[in-house]
């Protein structure tokens, strides 16, 4: 990789990233309509005695309306 080759230009040439430009709306877009799983853990302690626990997992999706095909 060069100083002037950007390194989405590298990584569409290795066939690893297509090589149009997609817009941050239309990746979103396409992550929506199939899903996206969010989950993580939060633990809090002290003297490494954990205190609490937190976990988190959440479905993330769009719904269509009655009216959209």
């Amino acid at each position: 990789m060069t100083l002037e080759q950007p390194r989405g230009a590298v990584l569409a040439e290795e066939g690893r990233l297509p090589p149009e430009r997609v817009a941050l709306v239309d990746l979103l877009d396409r992550l929506l309509a199939g899903g996206v799983v969010v989950s993580g853990d939060l633990v809090l302690s002290i003297a490494d005695i954990d205190l609490v626990r937190i976990s988190v997992r959440a479905l993330i999706m769009s719904v269509r309306g009655p009216d959209e095909e």
